[in-house]
C-alpha cells in the first residue's frame, strides 16, 4: 500500500506529517511510502534525507494512487475529492471548524482520522498529538515573553545592586500550561499560575510553581480538559484573578476548552492595570483568546490606566510551527504511532473493535463517526436551507 506525504500549504505552517525516522518505521512495516519534493525543508529534512530512508520523492503526489494520506493541517475541501473511495487519511483536522471538509470526506467516502480525536488514555500516548504539540506551544510562549519583557527573568545579585526576579503569572495548567510554568522557572523567574481543575495544584507545584486558589469549585470535563463555566462563575474568576494579573510582570494564557471557543480570562481592564512594560501572551488567540483585545499573529501595545506606558499583547499563532524540528519530529511520530497500530502484514485496514481506532475516526464508509461533529454538520445544514 502507497502511503504519501503532502508538503503543507497553508501559510506559516512549517511542520510535516513525516520525517526520515518515521519514514523508515513505515516502510519497516512494509508500506512503500511517497513524499511531495520540499516537504520536509522548513523542519530541517532535506529531499535526500527522506530518499535514504526509503521514501520516494516525487514532483507532486498522484492523490488518486494513494491509499494513505498523512497531513499536519486540516485538508482542503477540494482534497477529498481527488483522493479514490475507500482511501485513509490521517492528521489534524479541526472538525468543530472545519464542517466543509468533514462533509467533503464524507461525501468522497474517505476514512478519516482525526488526532484531536484520539482518546486520552494510556495506550494512545503515543498517538496524542494535542499533547506533544502543546508541550512545544507552552516552550515557545515563554522565549516569546522574555524577547520582549525589557529586564531578566532571574534574580541577581551584583556589585550595582539587586535585580529582582521576574513575575510570571500562567493561566490553564494543562500541558501547555504546566510547560509554560517549568521553562519559566527554569530561566529564573518567580510562577504562579491558576486552573479550573481540581488535579491542577499537585500539577503546578510539580513543575515549581505556587497554586492561586480562588476558592472556587473545580469544573473539570473529564480526559484532563477543563469544562466550560457559566457567566457568573466566569465573572467571579475574573474578579478574583484581577490583583494577580495586574501584580505580574508577565502573563501567559493556554486556557482551551476542545470544539468551543476559548474562555475569556482576562478583560482589557485587567490588562491595563498591568505594570509598563509588561508582556501578555496569549495561546489562545487563534481560537478566540483567554484575553480581550488578543490578535492572532500581532502584537498589541495596550496604554496602562495610569497613562504611563504600555503593555505588550502578543496573540500567538501557529505556535508549533515556530519550532518546526521538534514539533514535526513529535507530530510524525504521533501519526506514525497511530498508523502502526491499523497497520498487519503491509496493509493498513482499520479495526474499529480498537477504541483508539474507533475514537479517533473521523469519517468511514460515507459517515460521520464522531457524533458531536454530525451534529454540527447537520445543524449547518439545516441553517443553510
Amino acid at each position: 500500500m502507497r502511503v504519501g506525504i503532502a508538503r503543507e500549504r497553508r501559510p506559516g505552517e512549517r511542520r510535516v506529517a513525516a520525517t526520515p525516522e518515521t519514514v523508515r518505521q513505515l516502510t519497516g512495516l512494509g508500506l512503500d511510502v511517497a513524499i511531495e519534493a520540499g516537504a520536509g525543508e522548513a523542519s530541517g529534512h532535506s529531499d535526500a534525507s527522506y530518499a535514504d530512508a526509503g521514501a520516494i520523492v516525487v514532483d507532486a503526489l498522484a492523490l488518486a494512487e494513494l491509499d494513505v494520506l498523512l497531513h499536519v493541517r486540516p485538508l482542503e475541501a477540494a482534497t477529498p475529492s481527488a483522493l479514490r473511495r475507500g482511501a485513509i487519511t490521517v492528521g489534524l483536522a479541526s472538525p468543530s471548524t472545519e464542517l466543509a471538509t468533514v462533509a467533503a470526506l464524507r461525501d468522497a467516502g474517505v476514512t478519516s482520522f482525526a488526532l484531536e480525536l484520539v482518546p486520552r488514555i494510556s495506550r494512545a500516548q503515543s498517538m496524542d498529538a494535542l499533547t506533544s504539540q502543546a508541550l512545544v506551544a507552552g516552550y515557545r510562549c515563554v522565549l516569546e515573553a522574555a524577547m520582549r519583557l525589557p529586564r531578566f527573568f532571574p534574580l541577581y545579585m551584583t556589585a550595582a545592586g539587586t535585580i529582582p526576579p521576574a513575575k510570571v503569572l500562567v493561566l490553564g495548567a494543562g500541558v501547555a500550561g504546566l510547560q509554560a510554568i517549568g521553562t519559566a522557572k527554569r530561566l529564573g523567574a518567580r510562577v504562579s499560575a491558576n486552573d479550573v481543575r481540581a488535579a491542577s495544584a499537585d500539577e503546578v507545584a510539580s513543575m515549581g510553581g505556587t497554586f492561586i486558589s480562588l476558592d472556587l469549585d473545580a469544573a473539570d470535563a473529564g480526559g484532563g480538559y477543563a469544562r466550560e463555566l457559566g457567566e457568573d462563575r466566569a465573572a467571579r474568576q475574573r474578579q478574583l484573578l484581577a490583583p494577580h494579573v495586574a501584580d505580574a510582570d508577565v502573563l501567559i494564557t493556554t486556557a482551551a476548552i476542545p470544539g468551543r471557543p476559548a474562555p475569556l480570562l482576562v478583560t482589557s481592564e485587567m490588562v491595563r492595570a498591568m505594570r509598563p512594560g509588561s508582556v501578555v501572551v496569549d495561546l489562545a488567540a487563534e481560537s478566540g483568546g483567554n484575553v480581550e483585545g488578543a490578535v492572532a499573529g500581532s502584537d498589541v501595545a495596550v496604554p496602562t490606566a495610569a497613562g504611563d506606558g504600555t503593555v505588550t499583547l502578543v496573540g500567538m499563532k501557529d505556535a508549533a510551527s515556530t519550532m518546526p524540528a521538534d514539533a514535526s519530529r513529535l507530530y510524525a511520530k504521533n501519526v506514525a504511532n497511530l498508523l502502526a497500530l491499523m497497520t498487519a502484514d503491509g496493509s493498513v485496514a482499520p479495526d474499529f473493535a480498537d477504541e483508539v481506532v474507533a475514537g479517533a475516526c473521523l469519517t468511514h464508509a460515507g459517515e460521520v463517526r464522531h457524533p458531536p461533529t454530525a451534529d454540527a454538520l447537520a445543524s449547518n445544514t439545516e441553517g443553510a436551507r
